[in-house]
């Protein structure tokens, strides 16, 4: 059976930076044609965005997806809040999770999987400002020994 195509849409680069994540997984979103369209061309943005659970239904917020060019007054709202698509017990590890140990959800990239949108979370907990200078230390280091393991080639 061939690998289905995975197409990357948007990253959210800051999450690394800012946040220990662990266990990722991955969500179906409920999206309007418009925002299906948009996100074919490539015109999202996680920056700020964040998983909120209401009423056990984990919904993406604050995700800027671009209004469609060619919609004219059939365009969705670029920031609503959007109802994803998991199974029951990843849900409900999720609300044990956010409510008892101060994790918080933050989606890392949004692709398509075939022909469907994804979107794919993690559990994350805060860095503080040593956690990102170590983690910026640590990177430049690996930098400098490519850098220096090419040149000896």
């Amino acid at each position: 059976m061939a690998k289905e195509y995975e197409k990357i849409v948007c990253r959210n680069k800051t999450a690394a930076r800012d946040y220990h994540l662990s266990e990722p997984m991955e969500a179906g979103m409920v999206l309007l044609g418009t925002e299906v369209k948009s996100l074919r061309e490539g015109r999202a943005n996680l920056k700020d965005s964040f998983v909120a659970i209401k009423n056990r239904e984990p919904y993406l917020m604050n995700c800027y997806i671009s209004p469609y060019s060619h919609a004219g007054q059939f365009n969705h709202e670029p920031e609503r809040p959007r109802k994803l698509l998991m199974q029951k017990r990843e849900i409900n590890k999720l609300i044990g999770k956010v409510t008892e140990r101060g994790f918080t959800v933050v989606p890392l990239k949004i692709y398509f999987k075939g022909a469907i949108a994804k979107v794919e979370v993690a559990l994350a907990k805060g860095k503080k400002s040593v956690d990102k200078r170590e983690t910026l230390r640590r990177k430049t280091m690996e930098r400098e020994m490519e850098r220096d393991i090419k040149r000896r080639r």
